[in-house]
């Protein structure tokens, strides 16, 4: 079974949330909502459970960070093209999100970030392939 990764991200208003990520074209899994949480589908092996902040709190004795003055983490998603970034970035900032930083473009590697609605950041990033090495993990490479 491959590993799968559960980011969780507190939010204010769980369904400004959820319309906003919808407008990026994310599916949401109803299995995992109600009105505490969602469970959006970024890939099938990646998922973002968007959480109120009341019921985020529930699971840490730390503060919440307010993500729209602090940078508790940047979110970094992968991309098909330079046009799939910036194609997302554009449907982010139609939903009501922000660009934070300008393009960057090192020929080889294309990206652009957007904040959403929480002020959390998402990097967006295409990178050609001819420029990365596929290496094989050691399982594989010892058979």
């Amino acid at each position: 079974m491959a590993t799968k990764i559960f980011v969780n991200l507190p939010v204010k208003d769980l369904n400004k949330s959820v319309a906003f990520f919808t407008q990026l074209g994310y599916r949401f899994n109803p299995q995992f909502t109600d009105e505490n949480a969602t469970c959006m589908i970024i890939s099938e092996d990646i998922f973002v459970m968007l959480l109120v902040e009341p019921f985020f709190q529930s699971f840490t004795k730390k503060a919440i960070a307010d993500s729209t003055k602090t940078t508790e983490s940047i979110i970094c998603l992968s991309a098909e093209s330079r046009e799939a970034v910036d194609e997302l970035v554009s449907k982010a900032v139609a939903a009501g999100g922000k660009t934070p930083n300008e393009k960057q473009d090192q020929g080889f590697m294309y990206g652009h970030g957007f904040e959403d609605l929480d002020g959390h950041l998402w990097e967006v990033m295409w990178m050609d392939p001819s420029a990365v090495e596929q290496e094989q993990p050691a399982a594989e490479a010892s058979n």
